[in-house]
């Protein structure tokens, strides 16, 4: 029934904020079934189990389509070995080492520190009438709730500048 309300709700274009049934943010990912290529990435990153089991983390999750839509060949790349460092930066880019849910932003632009895989690195998160923005992602839904943190869906990689 959950589910079923869930699907209605998105498919009118609603947010809502869903309290996850003992689901860490792995879990949650993999049901929702549009994250496949995130959950790989952290899954070659070596990320998977610090996103399962780590605590209070919020997540800004790219969707498929947002990892389609970066040049041909970029996550293929980004998913070889060689480049685990690389991926390893990109994917921390988008997570905090705290739970922020969208009530907690003030109408105004403010700062947030990433996990520091790759050095200091800091999102600018703005929220406006037009919605919430993480650097240059729009927040598509927000605030799904889970049991070790949040995630925020966003229509866009987010890449860290060097």
């Amino acid at each position: 029934m959950q589910k079923l309300i869930i699907t209605a709700c998105a498919a009118l274009g609603l947010t809502v904020a869903v309290s996850a049934n003992a689901a860490n943010i792995v879990e949650t990912a993999q049901e929702a079934g549009s994250f496949k290529t995130l959950l790989a990435a952290a899954q070659a990153a070596g990320l998977a189990d610090a996103l399962a089991n780590g605590e209070n983390l919020t997540v800004f999750a790219p969707t498929d389509e947002a990892f389609a839509a970066l040049p041909a060949g970029t996550v293929e790349s980004l998913l070889k070995p060689e480049n685990k460092d690389q991926l390893v930066a990109i994917l921390s880019y988008h997570v905090l080492p705290r739970k922020l849910m969208s009530t907690d932003l003030p109408g105004r632009r403010i700062h947030v520190k990433t996990l520091k895989a790759a050095g200091d690195k800091t999102l600018a998160v703005t929220k406006s009438s037009a919605g919430v923005s993480v650097d240059n992602a729009m927040v598509v839904s927000a605030d799904i709730v889970t049991d070790n943190g949040v995630i925020h869906v966003i229509d866009k990689v987010m890449l860290p500048s060097k």
